[in-house]
C-alpha cells in the first residue's frame, strides 16, 4: 500500500500537541507509514521518530539508536528506573537543544508492525531515544522541559519556527550540535 509522502510537522504545528490514538487494529497502511516514517527519519539523520511528527494521529514510533531499528504500535513505558539528564534535539523543533532529565532504563510493552507483543528492556541512550518518542504520543516536547530562563532565551527562536509553520516554510537547519537528534 502506498502511503502519501509524509513531511515532518515543526513546532507550531497544532498535530504535535495532540494526545495520539491507540491503534486499534494493525493494517497495511500503519505497515506503509511506519517504513516512511523510518526513511524520513534516517534521511533527516535522527534515531527516533514519532507519527504525530509527519502528522499521524496515532501511537506508532520507529527508533534506531545503534542497537536496531524498532517499529513500534502502541508503546507503552511500564517502568521506569535510575536517572541521566543528555542534551536532545528534536526533528520537530529544530536547532534547539535542551538537557532534559529522563530515566536511565526504560521496561516498554509494545507491538512491532506484524501484531506481535514486545518486552523491551531498554538503557541509557536507548531509554532515552524510547522516552523521548513516547513523550511525542502524549503531546509532549523537548521545550516543555526547559527552565523558565532556558525559554525565555529561546521564545523568540520557537516563535520564528512557529511563524515559518503558519507560512508553510521549513527552517534551514544551523548545524547546531546536540548530542540526540530525535
Amino acid at each position: 500500500m502506498k502511503v502519501n509522502v509524509l513531511k515532518l510537522r515543526i513546532i507550531g504545528d497544532p498535530i504535535l500537541r495532540k494526545k495520539s490514538r491507540i491503534v486499534k487494529r494493525l493494517s497495511d497502511r500503519h505497515r506503509a507509514i511506519l517504513s516512511e516514517m523510518v526513511h524520513l527519519m534516517y534521511e533527516n539523520g535522527g534515531i527516533g521518530l514519532a507519527a504525530p511528527q509527519v502528522g499521524i494521529n496515532e501511537r506508532m514510533i520507529v527508533v534506531d539508536a545503534g542497537s536496531g531499528l524498532y517499529k513500534l504500535i502502541n508503546p507503552r513505558i511500564i517502568k521506569k528506573q535510575g536517572s541521566q539528564i543528555l542534551q536532545e534535539g528534536c526533528l520537530s523543533v529544530p536547532d534547539i537543544c535542551i538537557k532534559v532529565k529522563r530515566a536511565k532504563k526504560v521496561v516498554v510493552n509494545a507491538s512491532d508492525e506484524n501484531g506481535k507483543s514486545l518486552k523491551i528492556t531498554a538503557e541509557d541512550l536507548l531509554a532515552c531515544v524510547l522516552q523521548h518518542e513516547i513523550d511525542h504520543l502524549k503531546g509532549k516536547l523537548i521545550v516543555d522541559y526547559a527552565s523558565f530562563l532556558e525559554r525565555l532565551k529561546m521564545r523568540r527562536m520557537v516563535a520564528g519556527l512557529k511563524n515559518n509553520v503558519r507560512n508553510e516554510k521549513l527552517p534551514q537547519s544551523e548545524t547546531k550540535s546536540c548530542e540526540l537528534q530525535l
